[in-house]
């Protein structure tokens, strides 16, 4: 009969237990001095060890012959437990044994002496399913039981027991195991059964798992079906994940508002095997990488990401606010509620979800307005347009700055009023377009990654387009254009620019410039202009 993979390679001592070394450690020190406590209790998330310690902490303390604290394996006592056949280690499942009539059963059988080894030793797993009456039926014992009888508790819920049941235990706390070390692990048992596995689809597998070493291993006989090669393309296949290169064409596209993508994402779900509300929790995880990024200093110690794919969630994070951040994890939170319930098409409500956070205007919430304000101050300082996409402005010089509306309107006035005896020429006439630079922050955000200070100077900034595609960058004061008109400094200004564009920005097609103060009005001009109409 075939055994699964889990259930092979469950560990058979201490030292083979992984991620739990602050608790194994306990239990050798505990074995090689014969000093064991008469309660435990194991808790923990699913599949990292609870149930295997409890077993090989049942054969330690009847093992014969202990060797560095780990039960020996080959004695007469450790053999019967690993068969099943002894009555002394007794396991229960909590979760269908809960009633008090199973504990005063437990009760009435302590009193007896082991038939055949030194402890009887009870595991309750999922302890926390135990009735109120049950519980209270326990406690006594609990607290005294006779000296030749140890009880392990097991539970995934331990904030749900009563604190008189832990006060009564020597309490372990297993944690979710390290995605390195599931990786090492899935690597040597995949070795050990001739299981081609590349790196790649092990560290998928690690981190599908969430610190379960149980799930991974059930994850990796599932790939390894028909004995094939595991690689990323068969993980995402089998598992039904969606690939990450797809998860991050849908956040750009969120950033692009560009619809069409956004429809045609969710149209692809929807067609392929995957399970849009998989989907959808992925799309959530992702965003909370973003915000981890835009929120904390060291991201790498909080991501369990590559080098490359830390680089790629960087540029994507690069182009939000972190107030926006919070809007769109709102509404993918109410989202997947809302699919989880029967009566509604998830389709529809991934659709409507993504096209709100496209534009916040659609909402009227807290966090849609607040995201909007976000977006306005960052026009203050960016020196963006509020009333239309495109400046007209005189280029009599190179570095002449937009003229409001209303100061364009009296200046014709005037000439109309007086006529110039002589006429201008066609270049004092010639007219540029000026276009803002969209994600100025974003730029803001590339150059302090290598260069902090500099990011300071540009901050205070703000930048236009040409119709030719040269980028003006212009300065409050010409300190700071001096002090960014340098090899090193203007390298990494123009570098950071083509990088938002999506295009090169070549040496001379970057103009540096500093602002007149005539026109450190302009901004605030245009928005009172923009709220007068």
């Amino acid at each position: 009969m075939h055994q699964a993979l889990y259930r092979k390679w469950r560990p058979q001592t201490f030292d083979d237990v992984c991620g739990q070394e602050h608790i194994t450690s306990i239990l050798r020190y505990e074995t090689e001095k014969g000093a064991f406590n008469h309660a435990y209790l194991f808790c923990g998330s699913r599949g990292t060890g609870k149930t295997t310690c409890a077993k090989i902490l049942a054969k330690a303390v009847n093992c014969e012959a202990p060797v560095n604290g780990n039960p020996c394996g080959v004695c007469e006592s450790c053999r019967a437990i690993d068969r099943g056949a002894t009555t002394d280690v007794l396991e229960m499942d909590a979760a269908s044994n809960n009633g008090v009539e199973n504990i005063r059963d437990i009760r009435d059988e302590v009193i007896y002496s082991p038939s055949n080894l030194r402890y009887r030793v009870y595991i309750i797993d999922e302890v926390h399913m135990l009735s109120a009456s049950a519980f209270n039926a326990l406690l006594k014992t609990l607290e005294e039981p006779p000296a030749h009888v140890i009880f392990i508790l097991a539970t995934t819920e331990g904030h749900k027991l009563l604190s008189t049941i832990v006060s009564r235990c020597q309490r372990f706390d297993f944690r979710r195991i390290a995605t390195e070390t599931l990786i090492a692990r899935l690597s040597y048992i995949a070795e050990q059964e001739g299981i081609v596995l590349q790196p790649t689809a092990a560290r998928m597998l690690a981190k599908l798992a969430q610190g379960g070493m149980r799930d991974a291993i059930s994850l990796l006989e599932l790939c390894a079906g028909g004995q094939r090669e595991i690689t990323p393309e068969i993980v995402t296949e089998t598992v039904g994940l969606t690939g990450r290169d797809s998860m991050l064409r849908t956040v750009n596209a969120v950033a692009d508002r560009d619809y069409d993508l956004l429809f045609s994402q969710i149209d692809e779900v929807v067609k392929s095997s995957k399970d849009l509300l998989v989907y959808w929790q992925d799309l959530i995880s992702l965003y909370r990488d973003m915000l981890v990024i835009k929120t904390t200093k060291n991201a790498a110690a909080y991501l369990d990401l590559t080098d490359h794919e830390t680089e790629q969630m960087q540029n994507v994070a690069a182009r939000f606010r972190k107030e926006t951040l919070f809007y769109h994890c709102r509404l993918l939170e109410d989202a997947l509620f809302a699919m989880q319930k029967a009566t509604v098409v998830k389709r529809i409500v991934a659709e409507m979800t993504l096209v709100r956070m496209c534009d916040e205007a659609l909402d009227s919430s807290s966090d849609a307005i607040l995201s909007r304000i976000a977006r306005l101050e960052e026009q203050l300082i960016t020196g963006a347009s509020f009333q239309k996409p495109q400046t007209t402005v005189s280029a009599s010089t190179a570095t002449e700055a937009s003229v409001p509306a209303a100061e364009a309107v009296k200046s014709d006035a005037l000439e109309k009023s007086n006529p110039s005896p002589m006429p201008k020429s066609d270049a004092s006439v010639t007219k540029r377009a000026l276009r803002p630079v969209r994600n100025w922050m974003e730029v803001v955000e590339r150059v302090g990654r290598s260069d902090p200070m500099t990011a300071g100077l540009v901050k205070g900034s703000r930048a236009f387009e040409l119709e030719d595609g040269s980028v003006i960058v212009r300065f409050d004061n010409a300190f700071g254009m001096q002090m960014m008109d340098r090899g090193d400094s203007r390298d990494r200004l123009r570098a950071a620019i083509s990088a938002v564009l999506r295009r090169e920005i070549g040496d001379r097609m970057l103009h540096l410039e500093a602002a007149e103060k005539s026109e450190e009005s302009n901004v605030i001009d245009e928005i009172m202009e923009a709220s007068e109409d």
